[in-house]
This record gives structure tokens, C-alpha cells and sequence, in this order.
């Protein structure tokens, strides 16, 4: 019997692609996961550009995971360029990811699927599940939002085919202005879901179309052995050498909470707990890969935990003194001593001699 994977997510086309065909997987799906997995924001604000650079993250934790192929999570075919990193933290407004994976460069202007690829899903509804990219039951032609209601998972999907490295792609005022989750410049699209046979840009779907709909999602893309650091434009395609050895970057941003009214996007909450999933595609020897052949960092959810800010900072004893108090004391006592100066000048008496007129 066949099943559909979770998250078979290649979009065809420019970004604008409304539904995808599916992927299935062959056999009895079964999984081990750890479900004490997790990934943690912290609150670190005015830390990241986003700019595909790791340079601004090297003090953020990092999380390692192996990078299993969704079909058939087995070590025997994890992905052999390594493990993925996965870093994050957020401003109090905005949350931030970091993707790093070793891989020789490889780049084919145009052709996403001759590219590295990455996507992060995350789980709206509250029976999304991570198997079959939410689990809902029906099929094309009968998957809406009321026949699977409850199963919506959010979905960033970056193809960089058409992207410059370093440039920032995503939401922009003319996709946006159509009301929809798509990106016609560098195929960063906002995409939410209920099964693998039912995934819609953002603002689209089988109902109609929602002119309220946003792609909110920003990010950028690098390669560790890229020498040029001032800025590439697209005629420096393909930007380097193939097979260079090193390591991608993919960078992502996206506000904590945005106006999305659809069901369509997850909402973050400071203080509280998401669940989250990354999937990376690669041309192994050069081969265009397809949708189904993606690796993911687990076979389940990731739990995603956005830290309060008071979370950062440990509280010291009431009886202890820190540099702050220490300073204030000496300065209330400089104030005090000054005052009791001041007040014996102005009170002292004023002996002036008297001098006679005809002395004068």
C-alpha cells in the first residue's frame, strides 16, 4: 500500500505555483525519534543581518542533526556531505533561523532542481501531523479547509536557481501587493498545506483566492568558498568554481506573529513551543533532484522553543551586591558629603572689619 511522505515539498515553477504534484513512498512507514529533540531561539536582539553570513552567529547554540531521507529514514542513506546545523533566536519581533551543511559547490543559473535546496514546516494545526506534511485523509478535488480543518502546516521553501547569493529574497511589495505568498525574484515562497496532494501558495487555494494573503518570510543563501564578499550581481553567475569544497548557508527570517487570517502561517509565541521540521535537497553527482528525494533532520517533529528575555539572564542573591548598587551608594554618598559642604559655606558667619569713612 502506498502512503505519501510528509514532506515532499518541491514547488514547480517561478514561485507562483499553486499546487504541486505529489510524491508517494513505497512500504510501511516507520520511525524513532527522539522526542526529546529541540531547538532553541533565545532573545538576542540587534545581533543578525540577514545576509547569508554565519559570522553574527558564532556565539548562538547550535544543533546538530543527522540528514535522513524522508522516505526512508535510515542511517544507511544519510546524506554523506555531513550533518546540518541548525541555529536560531529571535528580536521580540522577529524570528531568526540559521542552516548550515557542508557540500561541494554546485550551482546551475535557472534549473532549482541542479541547485541545493532548503525548506522549514512548521505545525498550525493543532492535528498537523509531521508524516504526510499534516496528515489530512482526502485527496485532490476534496481537501479544503473545512474537510481538513485542523491538520494546516506552514511551509518556507527556498529554491535558489534564480537566487544571488547574499541577496535577500521573500516577501516583496509586488507579490505582496497581489496578495499572496509567492516570489516571482528568487523562488523564497510561503506555502501552507494539509496533505502532500494539497499544498497552495499562501493566498491561494481550492476555495478561490485571498487578496489578504503575505509572504512574510525573507532570507539569503551563501557558500563558504566564495571569495568575493562586497556584493555579487546576477552576470557573476555562477559565482565560483564547481566542486569547490565548503559549506551552504541558508538564512531565514520571519516576524513572530503576522496578520495572517487564514490559517495559513504559524504564529510564535514568546515563552512558548513550536513544532518544526527542516528538509534539504541536493544534486548528488550533479543530478537534478526530485521532491520526494529531500533529507530532513528527523523523522517527527522538532520541538522549537522561543525563550523569554528574562531567560538570558541569571538572578543573583537579594544579599549580594552587583557593580550597579555599588556605584549608586558611592554616589549618594559623594551627593551627601557635598551637600553638608555646601550647607556649612552658606551658614558660616561672615567677619568683614569695619573701616572708618576717614580712612578711606
Amino acid at each position: 500500500m502506498f502512503q505519501v511522505t510528509l514532506f515532499a515539498l518541491f514547488i514547480l515553477g517561478s514561485g507562483l505555483t499553486r499546487q504541486a504534484s505529489s510524491h508517494e513512498e513505497s512500504g510501511e512507514w516507520s520511525c524513532e525519534s527522539n522526542s526529546e529533540i529541540r531547538v532553541l531561539a533565545d532573545f538576542r536582539p540587534g545581533v543578525i543581518t540577514l545576509d547569508g553570513h554565519s559570522d553574527d552567529w558564532k556565539d548562538v547554540d547550535a544543533f546538530e542533526f543527522s540528514l535522513l531521507p524522508a522516505l526512508d529514514p535510515h542511517e544507511d542513506h544519510e546524506y554523506k556531505g555531513g550533518k546540518m546545523t541548525v541555529k536560531a533566536l529571535h528580536d521580540g519581533k522577529d524570528v531568526f533561523f540559521l542552516l548550515q551543511v557542508d557540500g561541494d559547490y554546485v550551482f546551475s543559473k535557472g534549473e532549482n532542481t541542479k541547485c541545493p535546496s532548503a525548506a522549514l514546516m512548521f505545525q498550525i494545526g493543532d492535528d498537523a501531523t509531521y508524516h504526510n506534511m499534516g496528515g489530512c485523509k482526502e485527496q485532490r478535488g476534496s481537501c479544503t479547509n473545512k474537510t481538513c480543518k485542523g491538520h494546516e502546516v506552514d511551509i518556507m521553501h527556498f529554491s535558489i536557481g534564480n537566487a544571488i547569493p547574499g541577496r535577500l529574497y521573500g516577501g516583496n511589495p509586488i507579490d505582496n501587493s497581489d496578495g499572496n505568498g509567492g516570489d516571482r525574484f528568487g523562488h523564497l515562497v510561503d506555502v501552507y498545506a494539509w496533505n502532500p496532494h494539497c499544498r497552495y501558495v499562501d493566498g491561494m487555494g481550492p476555495s478561490g483566492n485571498d487578496s489578504s494573503a503575505q509572504n512574510n518570510w525573507k532570507g539569503a543563501w551563501w557558500h563558504s568558498s566564495f571569495t568575493v564578499h562586497s556584493g555579487f550581481v546576477e552576470e557573476d553567475s555562477p559565482y565560483n568554481t564547481g566542486g569547490q569544497k565548503g559549506t551552504y548557508y541558508f538564512e531565514f527570517s520571519r516576524p513572530l506573529r503576522t496578520m495572517d487570517r487564514l490559517q495559513q502561517d504559524v504564529q510564535f509565541t514568546i515563552g512558548g513551543s513550536s513544532k518544526m521540521s527542516v528538509a534539504f535537497w541536493y544534486p548528488v553527482d550533479g543530478n537534478a533532484w526530485v521532491g520526494s528525494g529531500h533529507y530532513t533532520i528527523n523523522c517527527d517533529w522538532v520541538s522549537l522553543d522561543i525563550a523569554a528575555g528574562g531567560s538570558m539572564t541569571k538572578s543573583a542573591p537579594s544579599s549580594s551586591w552587583d557593580a550597579t548598587s555599588a556605584f549608586a551608594l558611592l554616589f549618594s554618598v559623594a551627593a551627601l558629603c557635598i551637600a553638608i559642604f555646601v550647607a556649612y559655606q552658606v551658614s558660616r558667619p561672615k567677619n568683614i572689619p569695619f573701616t572708618p569713612m576717614e580712612n578711606l
